[in-house]
């Protein structure tokens, strides 16, 4: 079994608690009430979208993703 890191965008939601998103496994998402519970269901979330791409004989995408942040006057 072969381990994978991935990097997780995780914001508030407006109507309350979280949504996470995984920029580089497209279309996967989880939610929660709490931080806490976002990263659980995440985390079974990229588990059941690596599994699916494996069931098709697929690879795991390697992550090439940069984090940077923008500053600008207004």
């Amino acid at each position: 079994m072969k381990k994978h890191s991935y990097t997780v965008i995780y914001e508030e939601d407006p109507e309350g608690g979280y949504v996470a998103s995984v920029p580089s496994l497209p279309g996967c998402y989880s939610q929660g009430d709490t931080l806490e519970e976002t990263e659980k269901n995440i985390t079974e979330a990229i588990e059941l979208y690596l599994e699916s791409l494996y069931e098709e004989d697929k690879e795991a995408p390697e992550e090439h993703l940069w984090q940077g942040r923008i500053e600008v006057a207004v």
